[in-house]
């Protein structure tokens, strides 16, 4: 088992602009997809890993500064309970589905990990989103789950996205321990403000919150374009049905944004003498 302090540089190149924008997923062709963005959340990753050639292929057909994140196995955050289990296609004995998700870690979470490790390598990306399910809630036996598994689980230098939800998450209890993990915040900006400092991540779905039939207007756009950081690169990713169409609207509306310049990333995403905003 590996441990310590992992590197943050990964192979490929750093993330030096300050804005990204894509989508959650393919919505459209590959080719388009890297055409139109310069960012992508693999999501297939979260329902049954991909083969790893399969994975190169995208890393070989997307532009050499095209960015890669994926969302991890749902081996690993979910319970089997969960209806996204019926697209799950890994042939799991009956006692070892008893041993998925809910951060436990044992021989099959640490297989999930591995598996989805070896797709996060293989397309050279530089974050793993882990998106709680809503019944995972922060009680002690969670807590100690969660801090186990990001403790044992290797990073190879990738950057690790942590997206709770619900009340329950409050800041106060967010703040140590996405300091002690190393943890990104992952957050719709519409809901909360993301805890700590370095790399924004955030996700769109949709209003009301996972409203995901909700196109946004360019008022509520131009909202979102303030509530970028200044201080650190901001990731931003749509996840609703006109996920194409409003990614293209924002992009073209940041595109002209000039006080946001580019800066390489020191640890958590720390841009050298800059503080959190």
């Amino acid at each position: 088992m590996r441990s310590g302090k992992a590197k943050v540089e990964v192979t490929g190149r750093p993330m030096s602009s300050r804005i990204r924008v894509g989508t959650c997923g393919f919505a459209e062709s590959h080719a388009r997809t890297f055409q139109d963005f310069d960012l992508v959340e693999i999501q297939q990753t979260f329902y049954q890993p991909p083969r790893p050639r399969t994975a190169r292929g995208w890393r070989e057909q997307a532009p050499r500064d095209f960015l890669f994140t994926l969302k991890a196995w749902q081996l690993i955050t979910h319970e089997p309970k969960s209806p996204t289990y019926r697209r799950l296609r890994e042939p799991l004995s009956p006692r070892q589905l008893q041993q998925a998700g809910g951060f436990r870690w044992n021989a099959v979470t640490h297989m999930a990990w591995e598996r989805t490790l070896e797709i996060a390598l293989a397309l050279q990306a530089q974050v793993v989103l882990f998106q709680l399910p809503r019944s995972f809630q922060p009680n002690a036996a969670n807590l100690e789950r969660l801090r186990r598994f990001f403790t044992e689980a290797p990073r190879e230098g990738l950057r690790f996205a942590f997206e709770p939800r619900g009340d329950a998450w409050t800041d106060e209890l967010l703040r140590p321990l996405l300091r002690d993990l190393r943890l990104i915040h992952a957050v719709d900006p519409f809901l909360r403000r993301p805890v700590g400092r370095g790399l924004r991540y955030f996700r769109l779905h949709g209003r009301p919150a996972y409203h995901y039939h909700y196109q946004y207007r360019d008022a509520e756009l131009a909202e979102l374009r303030n509530r970028l950081s200044r201080a650190w690169p901001n990731l931003v990713l749509f996840n609703n049905d006109r996920m194409v169409e409003d990614a293209r609207r924002f992009r073209v509306l940041v595109g002209s944004r000039s006080d946001l310049r580019d800066g390489y990333i020191l640890e958590l995403g720390e841009t050298r003498g800059e503080r959190d905003r």
